[in-house]
C-alpha cells in the first residue's frame, strides 16, 4: 500500500482496510512536477472512500470496495481548468476568465533586492488593493516585478502581513521545517479531529446513500472549503452554501465547486442574518468555514458556541497556515502555501515556479471532507461534538513528505479522450456546463450529484423539508 495512504489511514485510528477493499491504480508523473501530486491526492481520495464505507457499514452492516485511478485524481486537482460551456456555435469549449488569468500572471514569484524571491497574491479586488497599497505599483507583471525588486523579502512579507494582505517569501522545504511555524505544523497530523464537547450518540439517518439526511452548512469560497462540501454532497448530504451578496468570488470556481449544493445569501453582521444562521445551525450536522482565523468566533459562530447550540455538530475549519503557531493569524491562498512550504522553490528548473495544479487547495478540501466523515462516524458510535482542522500549508508538507520524482517538462496535461471520459454534462440555470464528475469509485453507492451547480443566493435560507425525511424516519 502507498505510504501516503498509510498516513491518511493513521488519522482514522483503526487497522488498515482488509486486502482487496481499496485499489489505487497508476502512478506519477501525470503533470510536469517533481512531486507525486496524483498519487498523494489518490491516497486522500481513497481515504475518503474508506470513511464513506465506514458510514455505510454503520448503516447497513456492509462495506464497499473503493477504487481510484492516479491519473483521475491528478485531473481532480485541476478540475476548474476543464470546465466547458457552449459557444455561439453550440460547440463546448473551455471557460475563459481574462481578469482571473491576468491576476495569475501577477501572482508569481519575483526576485527581491536581497537575492530572494517573493510571491504577492492579487486574488480578489479587496486583497489586490491592499497588495498594491504596499507595493505602490500598477496591475501589470512588469510593474509588480519592479516593485518587488526594491524590497528585501522578509521586510516585504512583514509589510504584506501588516496590511492584512496575502503573500510570502519563497522558502525551501528545509527552511520551512526549521521555521517555528513549520515546526508547529510538523508536529500535527494532516487532519486534526478534536472532541470539543460531550453529547449522546446519534445514529445515522436512514437513506439509500451514505450521507442521506446529513445537513451541512458551507460558509467557504474558492477551492478547498467548497471542495470539502462538494464531496459531502456527492455522497448524499444536503449542502447549503451561505455567502453574502456582493462578496467577491471567482465565477468558474463557483461553477465547478458547487455541484449538488443549494445557495443562499445571509449578512452575518446583521442581527437578522446571524439569527437566521443560528436557526440553520440548530438543525445542521456539519458546519464548514474558511474565514480568516478568529473572524466567525467574533460573530458568535466559533466551534464551542455551535457545539453548545447544536450538541453533536461537526465543525470544519479550513485555513492556509493552521490554527496554531506564529503565522496562524495570516490569511492565504494555494500559491502562498506552495511558496512558503517549499513546493514553489522546487517546482522550477532555473527559478522558483508554481506547481501545475492547485494541489494544496484540492488536497486540503478532500482531507477536510475525510475528517468530517470520520467525525460523523464517531458521533454515531460514541457521541460528542468535534472540531476538524485542516490547512493548506500542512497539506503542502504532506505532499513534500511523500517524495519527489524526476521533472519531465514534456508532460502537460491529460489527453482529450481521457478528459472527455471523465466529464459529465449538467444544466444549471446559467446554461449547459461540461465538467469533471466525481472520480472516486464506490461499489454500492457511486458518488454523484443530484442537482446542478446553483445560482449564488438563488435559494432560501432554510432546509428543504425533504432533507429531514431520513432523520425523521429514525
Amino acid at each position: 500500500m502507498h505510504p501516503a495512504f498509510e498516513d491518511v489511514m493513521a488519522v482514522r485510528g483503526q487497522d488498515l482496510p482488509p486486502a482487496g477493499e481499496v485499489e489505487i491504480t497508476g502512478d506519477d508523473p501525470v503533470f510536469a512536477s517533481p512531486f507525486r501530486l496524483g498519487e498523494t491526492c489518490a491516497a486522500v481520495l481513497a481515504g475518503v472512500g474508506v470513511a464513506v464505507s465506514d458510514l455505510w457499514e454503520l448503516k447497513t452492516g456492509r462495506r464497499q470496495r473503493v477504487g481510484i485511478d492516479v491519473r483521475h485524481a491528478a485531473a481532480a486537482l485541476r478540475s476548474t481548468t476543464y470546465l466547458q460551456r457552449p459557444g455561439p456555435d453550440g460547440v463546448f469549449a473551455a471557460v475563459r476568465n481574462e481578469p482571473h488569468e491576468a491576476m495569475i500572471r501577477m501572482t508569481q514569484p519575483w526576485p527581491t533586492r536581497d537575492g530572494r524571491w517573493f510571491l504577492p497574491h492579487f486574488g480578489l479586488p479587496n486583497l489586490r488593493a491592499r497588495v498594491r497599497g504596499v507595493l505602490g505599483c500598477d496591475d501589470t507583471p512588469e510593474a509588480v516585478a519592479r516593485a518587488v525588486s526594491s524590497w528585501d523579502a522578509l521586510d516585504l512579507e512583514a509589510a504584506i502581513d501588516e496590511a492584512r494582505a496575502c503573500g510570502g517569501m519563497v522558502r525551501s522545504n528545509a527552511e520551512w521545517l526549521a521555521h517555528p511555524h513549520g515546526q508547529v505544523l510538523q508536529a500535527k497530523p494532516i487532519v486534526e479531529i478534536i472532541k470539543i464537547a460531550d453529547s449522546d450518540p446519534e445514529p445515522l439517518p436512514d437513506g439509500a446513500r451514505p450521507l442521506d439526511g446529513i445537513r451541512a452548512l458551507d460558509l467557504t469560497r474558492i477551492l478547498a472549503g467548497p471542495v470539502a462540501a462538494r464531496t459531502l454532497a456527492e455522497n448524499g448530504a444536503e449542502v447549503l452554501m451561505v455567502t453574502a451578496e456582493g462578496l467577491p468570488q471567482i465565477a468558474e470556481h463557483v461553477m465547478d465547486t458547487s455541484h449538488g449544493k443549494r445557495s443562499c445569501f445571509l449578512d452575518l453582521k446583521t442581527a437578522e442574518g446571524a439569527d437566521r444562521l443560528r436557526a440553520l445551525a440548530r438543525d445542521a450536522d456539519v458546519f464548514s468555514q474558511g474565514y480568516r482565523p478568529g473572524m466567525l468566533a467574533g460573530l458568535g459562530f466559533g466551534p464551542e458556541e455551535l457545539a453548545e447550540l447544536r450538541p453533536g455538530i461537526v465543525y470544519l475549519s479550513i485555513s492556509c497556515f493552521g490554527a496554531d503557531g506564529p503565522l496562524s493569524h495570516r490569511a492565504g491562498w494555494e500559491q502562498v502555501a506552495q511558496t512558503v512550504t517549499g513546493i514553489c522553490h522546487d517546482s522550477g528548473l532555473d527559478r522558483p515556479a508554481l506547481a501545475p495544479a492547485a494541489a494544496c487547495d484540492y488536497t486540503t478540501g478532500y482531507l477536510g471532507a475525510y475528517g468530517v466523515l470520520l467525525a460523523l462516524a464517531r458521533c454515531a458510535r460514541e457521541g460528542g461534538s468535534y472540531h476538524v482542522r485542516v490547512s493548506l500549508c500542512r497539506s503542502g508538507m504532506f505532499i513534500q513528505r511523500h517524495g519527489r520524482i524526476a521533472l519531465d517538462e514534456t508532460l502537460d496535461d491529460l489527453d482529450d479522450a481521457e478528459l472527455d471520459a471523465l466529464r459529465i454534462e449538467s444544466r444549471p440555470a446559467s446554461g449547459p456546463l461540461r465538467h469533471l464528475g466525481p472520480v472516486l469509485q464506490l461499489s454500492e453507492t457511486p458518488p454523484h450529484w443530484t442537482r446542478p451547480t446553483p445560482v449564488l443566493g438563488g435559494d432560501g435560507a432554510e432546509w428543504p423539508a425533504a432533507s429531514g425525511a431520513a432523520r425523521a424516519a429514525e
